[in-house]
């Protein structure tokens, strides 16, 4: 493999981030890695292919390597089946207000080579392809080592809202995005299996830190609110706080009762100790 992990982008369409499918968590490591292959400097086309090798899944997500390629194939097969749906997806023509369509148009198997070969389907392109606008983009890394399918369309979710930090979405929204509508009826349930489940590994592998509360809308818990930040940002304004603490405590080292060192020498009379003096001064500022 030639990529390095740690430069490897994904870069999807919000309206993909947003669409409903349901893929097993192996099938979505092989659309990311292909996605991460896909060229910044020009149009995306149908014939473009990308290849996902078997020794990819053992580096990037740890992958039994005796069984890799066996699961790469098994996988694909599952995968070519697999479907995606998108709410409103072109804006210059709003008429379309449903698309659905295939992740891949065909997979190609190369046994000696230990790796397949993977075309997006042609509906799909414009979501990967030569994005401005409304678009979220982060490092493959970020997922690597997750093994919850949710919690990485979770992160997805929350990275689209980056600037901002703070996330509601209707629980309802959510399930049908995750397409587990028919599961989890419970709050509970939903909870410890879903939300709970991916929060944990999101602030264990990914590059923020996310925490959450719920809304109520009647008796009902209706709403999700999710909290999050960068763990970066977060480890640097922990150094400037620290750095502000030692700064305090040199300053405030520096002062008798209140009274800084320069002012009692400039203040103290002839055979004052430093106490007397300070405590002279500091009855004189009442």
């Amino acid at each position: 493999m030639n990529d390095n992990q740690n430069n490897q982008l994904i870069v999807k369409s919000n309206r993909l981030i947003e669409a409903s499918y349901r893929l097993t968590l192996n099938e979505q490591r092989i659309i990311l890695l292909a996605i991460s292959r896909v060229r910044r400097d020009r149009e995306l086309q149908l014939e473009d292919v990308f290849e996902v090798h078997a020794s990819d899944l053992v580096s990037l997500f740890g992958v039994d390597p005796k069984t890799a390629y066996t699961e790469l194939i098994d996988v694909s097969k599952t995968l070519f089946n697999r479907h995606v749906t998108l709410e409103n997806p072109y804006p210059d023509d709003p008429r379309v207000k449903t698309l659905l369509t295939r992740w891949v148009s065909s997979i190609a198997y190369l046994p000696e080579n230990g790796c397949i070969r993977l075309r997006f389907a042609q509906d799909v392109l414009p979501f990967l392809s030569l994005l401005e606008t409304q678009f979220t983009r982060y490092k493959l890394e970020a997922v690597g080592k997750m093994s919850s399918v949710y919690a990485v369309r979770l992160y997805e979710l929350l990275i689209q809202w980056g600037g901002v930090g703070k996330r509601e979405i209707d629980i309802n929204w959510l399930k049908q995005k995750f397409q587990i509508e028919e599961k989890y009826s419970a709050i509970k349930d939903l909870k410890k299996y879903v939300i709970d489940a991916a929060v944990i590994q999101i602030n264990k592998y990914s590059d923020i830190t996310v925490t959450y509360t719920q809304r109520k809308t009647g008796r009902a818990v209706s709403h999700f609110i999710f909290a999050f930040e960068d763990k970066k940002k977060m480890i640097k304004t922990s150094e400037t706080l620290a750095t502000q603490s030692k700064k305090t405590a040199v300053k405030e080292k520096d002062l008798l009762f209140g009274i800084s060192k320069s002012e009692i020498e400039k203040l103290a009379r002839p055979g004052e100790s430093y106490e007397d003096a300070a405590l002279r001064i500091k009855r004189m500022k009442k």
